[in-house]
């Protein structure tokens, strides 16, 4: 017969193995960011260049890419600009020779670089497909294997930039919101092959007040809510060094995804408003 002593241990027991423990916190110290002269990656470059960290900075724009890297000459950080377009995977291999050349090692891989197209899609254009699947879906995956590949059983972290979209598509995004479900299905995945799942994370950002969703289209309306830049790059650098694998910038998001559990329509009354916004801007000769 099992005494009471014995029973508080095995109680005792039971509750260490079913506490949850915190994750230790990820560091780094080499930073590759990509998409870092505008909007998020601008705003994140601003947050780490307070740090004495050395970051490889890349964008397709070489003329904000300069700007914004001279405006932080002065700051702590060792910030190498590089002009580049990640859409091919002769360029992302030349991205990890430089960033080895400039850094030595890549602690963190800031997948962030990506663009949007707002349209009726009515017209089948394969080539303008291939474009935006190379960008923000070809183009990250394979960082995260060559990041893989680079650094063995080296402390390492990917992130992504997914969206909200990954998770609730909205109209005139079709194929945008089909790029970040497909990071967000890929990133379920691979974890399960990852020694460490937590080498790779996803950031889920609500629509973000920058000229990202004007690149997308003349005129086109952006959705509701928004957020600024700097308080999702925040939220980023937080979820990194907690070493997160989901990372919400917006809280609104979040409780968006725990209700649907429960109340499934509530996807199709958010969506409401941006249909009636798509058929506007569609009567305004938008396309």
């Amino acid at each position: 017969m099992i005494d009471f002593t014995s029973r508080l241990f095995w109680a005792e027991n039971l509750m260490w193995r079913l506490k949850i423990r915190r994750k230790p916190e990820f560091t780094y110290q080499t930073i590759v960011l990509t998409g870092a002269a505008s909007g998020i990656g601008r705003a994140l470059l601003n947050r780490w260049s307070s740090r004495p960290l050395r970051i490889l900075a890349v964008d397709i724009d070489g003329q904000p890419l300069a700007a914004t890297v001279q405006a932080l000459a002065t700051a702590p950080a060792a910030i190498t600009p590089l002009v580049l377009d990640l859409s091919t995977p002769e360029n992302v291999d030349r991205l990890f020779d430089e960033a080895v050349k400039a850094l030595g090692s890549i602690d963190l891989f800031m997948a962030n670089a990506g663009f949007a197209y707002y349209e009726q899609l009515d017209l089948a254009d394969w080539s303008r497909l291939e474009r935006i699947f190379r960008v923000n879906v070809f183009s990250p995956i394979y960082a995260a294997v060559k990041m893989k590949q680079l650094n063995s059983s080296r402390p390492y972290k990917v992130v992504m930039t997914a969206s909200a979209m990954a998770y609730l598509a909205l109209p005139g995004y079709a194929v945008y919101a089909g790029t970040k479900a497909a990071l967000h299905r890929f990133a379920e995945g691979y974890r399960l092959e990852l020694d460490d799942p937590d080498r790779l994370a996803l950031v889920y950002p609500i629509a973000t007040r920058t000229h990202f969703f004007a690149a997308a289209g003349p005129s086109i309306p952006v959705p509701w809510p928004a957020q600024a830049a700097d308080p999702v790059a925040r939220a980023i650098i937080s979820g990194i060094e907690q070493n997160r694998r989901a990372i919400y910038p917006s809280r609104l998001l979040a409780t968006y995804l725990f209700l649907e559990r429960f109340f499934p329509a509530l996807g199709a009354v958010v969506q409401w408003p941006d249909r009636w916004k798509f058929k506007r801007w569609l009567r305004r000769g938008g396309r």
